[in-house]
């Protein structure tokens, strides 16, 4: 999501982890200390503290399982150019993104659908992951959390702008940019040095926007992003006027601690970005509403996606570790840790997000008022980021939305 990484590097990466997984394990999964070894790869590096924890306790009920977390930076090219060298790990956490699905109709992963473990999971959620594979009925992830993509603000400084009601339609939303721009606040602290964050802003506003079938309409040419995406664009350059003077040389590392210390009323986020925020700052007070990217407050929908779901690859030598591992992941107290350590909302039945922080994305959720991300549904190898990325430096918006339907077009050609 961060970024490509050349080849080699992920080469070296993937060199790098098989010299240290042998070192520890024999070719059977046995160490020197008689434990099975079961590596679980994880595509997030932001909850890392949170999957340790939770090894922790599933090695002390399982004192002959080991499991080895890798969670390497632009995961998910590690993982594609560990599927060239038929080396995939054991168990896979990763988003529910084009990669997975393109993983999934490869044949490479499991399929859950007849496992009872398909019971713990809301329907809901395992519609939504199926319905782009080959294999209609199959599930080959199970989703674990979700995630909502909108606006976080800072509470304090909405008060101190004399702002009641969060806005529920777009100009409402730059009339408080506006007031917050003539106190002499930043209104939106935007972080587009890391070329994904500019992506959050793109999906709020082209998911109420953009044809819900746009992506297929595209690739079937029925339509262009110059004809579906023209208002979006507009959107967007009226947005980055509302930043502050190094829009795009601040990384969201940096961006979350900045929020986090009073820099800025709006943060243009996803929920994930909550724990790294309060552990900046844990006094610092948040609220969240969805993006309101039309002026018709009933098409505002928030962005929710499957932001962690869990597979297991067909090559696993540990199929039984893996389950076993996988079942207690699903258990209701390791599921209800998972969401309030990382702000989630989660896809495990009878586990709910009682934050009062993610109060502003309950009604959402609760009047199925989400609508998927719309970059999900973009063809593996478009690198739209990249290209949004340059749209927000240039500010040509016929160049940006002739770029964009150039280089689908090349990506789906060369399927």
């Amino acid at each position: 999501m961060k970024g490509t990484l050349k080849t080699i590097i992920g080469g070296a990466i993937v060199l790098s982890l098989s010299t240290s997984l042998l070192t520890g394990c024999s070719s059977s999964g046995k160490s020197s200390d008689e434990k099975t070894h079961i590596e679980f790869f994880s595509s997030k590096t932001e909850n890392a503290a949170t999957y340790k924890e939770l090894i922790k306790e599933f090695e002390k009920k399982n004192p002959k399982i080991a499991v080895d977390l890798t969670s390497p930076p632009d995961a998910e090219t590690v993982l594609k150019t560990r599927l060239t060298k038929n080396d995939l790990p054991d168990m896979v956490a990763m988003g529910d993104s084009t990669t997975f699905t393109d993983l999934s109709n490869s044949g490479v992963m499991t399929d859950l659908s007849s496992d009872d473990i398909v019971k713990n999971i809301q329907p809901t959620y395992i519609d939504r992951v199926k319905k782009d594979y080959n294999k209609h009925d199959a599930v080959y992830g199970l989703p674990y959390a979700t995630n909502g993509n909108g606006v976080i603000y800072n509470k304090d400084k909405f008060a101190a702008l004399g702002l009641k009601d969060t806005p529920k339609t777009f100009d409402e939303f730059i009339a408080d940019l506006k007031k917050a721009q003539g106190a002499g606040e930043i209104p939106i602290y935007f972080t587009l040095k890391d070329a994904w964050t500019g992506m959050v802003a793109m999906n709020s506003v082209a998911s109420s926007m953009a044809p819900d079938q746009f992506s297929k309409d595209k690739t079937d040419k029925k339509t262009t992003f110059k004809d579906s995406y023209s208002t979006v664009a507009d959107k967007l350059l009226t947005l980055i006027q509302y930043g502050h003077k190094d829009n795009l040389g601040v990384a969201y590392g940096d961006g979350n601690i900045a929020f986090a210390k009073g820099k800025g009323v709006f943060y243009l986020q996803g929920n994930w970005a909550i724990p790294d925020i309060l552990k900046a700052n844990p006094n610092v007070k948040l609220g969240v509403f969805p993006f309101p990217a039309t002026n018709d407050p009933s098409q505002n929908k928030l962005v929710s996606g499957v932001d962690v779901l869990f597979a297991i690859p067909t090559s696993t030598k540990h199929k039984a570790e893996d389950e076993k591992f996988l079942k207690f992941l699903l258990q209701k107290e390791q599921a209800q840790k998972y969401t309030d350590e990382q702000s989630a909302f989660s896809a495990v039945n009878g586990v709910f997000q009682n934050n009062p922080i993610l109060e502003g994305y309950k009604d959402s959720f609760a009047t199925g008022k989400i609508t998927s991300y719309p970059d999900h549904f973009y063809p593996a190898g478009f690198n739209a980021a990249n290209i949004v990325q340059g749209f927000f430096i240039k500010k040509d918006k016929d160049a940006f939305l002739t770029k964009m339907d150039n280089e689908w077009d090349k990506v789906v050609n060369r399927k």
